[in-house]
């Protein structure tokens, strides 16, 4: 596809997904990263297997996927008193042709990078320079300003411009200027991981708790063959009332167990203490759990928001990095299908952006953890026997729509077709 450039504002999860993407259709690139260097931040998240089978299909191997996480096994809810809500069986074991990944996001990310300098070259990512606008010029294409860390401003001139710059977006705000402020529902997330034994099947995601306190806890690498202990990434959560607003210092910040850990002081089961757990803690992070209302479109001329710029998500489902994947491997598809063009960019938000948007709002009312609010009204979190609570049925039957709104629906996924065919790439 000679003679188009598209600009990436954003080297992020999604920003690179979308680089490697047009560097396997043929498409020439360059991504603006406002950080000066690249680095493993942050701590697990959950890969989902229709965004597993876009990885694979990107060229990442099975083998590396392994070096920067471990596939899930189960997905587990438990009751305030330790009894089990829900679980089932996760990726390939549920019958998934792809697994579903528990991976360090740093990790991820630096793979994706390391990725995109290999195949397109180490001018591919331009690190210290932050697209703060952008503007529409009459031949169609359009100017993206940058500005460096020293205040120096620059201009880069594109067919497209595609806005993978976050939740803060600069992108989102010039494209809809009068949208709502960051929404703040009341949860406080203090995210850390420690080194322990991996519970349950070894490699099960298990939330604990209730809706307004909880637990999420899951393995982010292999055990160690000598210690058995391997990395466990945690969420500590509570809600509290939210009607002044966020007071916190920052959105995300170093935080310390004692800020804490005496709202889980008396969490201990006889499958895990979770105040010792918590007292191993390497690094710990404290951030709102935070989204952003809906807007109409993702597309201004040739300009469009992918990932958290575009439907920035509570991780109550656990796809927000997933779905920033699927957006890449469905715009290369768009492209493919019209040409590198505004056409595409019409495309793509007719598909996604009303139904995504819509999973972003389902995660908001709880995502999959919806089923510990139903817990909650109906016997206040805790019991001797769920089914005398929540049926199985309907517990089962919760989770299967959740799937099929998110997009990854068993038989809805092992029979969809490649996003991007084999035969049409570069």
């Amino acid at each position: 596809m000679s003679g188009c450039h598209v600009l990436i504002a954003g080297g992020g999860i999604g920003g690179l997904a979308v680089a490697l993407t047009l560097d396997q259709i043929g498409v020439p690139f360059t991504v603006f990263e406002s950080v000066p260097q690249l680095r493993p931040l942050g701590v697990g998240i959950n890969i989902q297997p229709n965004a597993v089978r876009e990885l694979y299909d990107l060229g990442i191997t099975e083998q590396e996927m392994d070096q920067i996480g471990i596939p899930v096994r189960e997905w587990a809810l438990v009751g305030l008193n330790g009894n089990d809500i829900y679980s089932e069986q996760r990726g390939v074991g549920a019958g998934y042709k792809w697994p579903q990944y528990a991976v360090h996001r740093g990790r991820l990310h630096m793979l994706l990078a390391n990725k995109v300098k290999e195949r397109a070259g180490p001018d591919a990512i331009r690190l210290g320079c932050k697209v703060t606008g952008y503007q529409h010029l009459s031949d169609g294409s359009v100017n993206a300003q940058l500005e460096k860390p020293d205040g120096s401003t620059e201009i880069a001139t594109g067919t497209i411009l595609i806005g993978a710059d976050g939740i803060h977006s600069a992108i989102r705000a010039q494209m809809h200027p009068n949208q709502a402020p960051i929404h703040w529902g009341g949860a406080i997330m203090w995210r850390g991981t420690s080194m322990a034994k991996p519970i349950r099947t070894g490699s099960s995601f298990v939330g604990l708790g209730t809706h307004r306190h909880r637990m999420v806890i899951y393995p982010i690498s292999h055990p160690d063959p000598d210690t058995g202990l391997a990395m466990i990434n945690w969420i500590a959560e509570l809600t509290v009332d939210n009607s002044e607003g966020w007071q916190g210092s920052g959105w995300f910040r170093p935080a310390g167990i004692s800020d804490f850990i005496h709202h889980f002081e008396d969490w201990t089961y006889d499958w895990l203490d979770v105040p010792a757990f918590l007292n191993r803690a390497d690094v710990v992070y404290e951030n709102p759990m935070i989204d952003r209302d809906p807007v109409p479109t993702w597309r201004h001329g040739n300009v469009l928001l992918v990932g958290d710029a575009a439907h920035p998500m509570y991780p109550t489902g656990s796809n927000g990095a997933s779905q920033a994947i699927v957006d890449a491997r469905e715009l290369g598809a768009m492209f493919l299908g019209y040409g590198v063009n505004e056409q595409a960019l019409v495309a793509f938000d007719e598909k996604l952006c009303g139904r995504i948007s819509q999973v972003a709002l389902r995660n908001r009312g709880a995502g999959p953890f919806g089923l510990l609010n139903i817990v909650d009204e109906r016997c206040g979190g805790e019991f001797d026997n769920i089914e005398d609570v929540v049926p199985l049925q309907e517990r089962t039957e919760f989770m299967a729509q959740y799937k099929k709104a998110a997009g990854f629906a068993i038989d809805m996924l092992n029979s969809a077709a490649p996003t991007i065919p084999p035969g049409s790439l570069a």
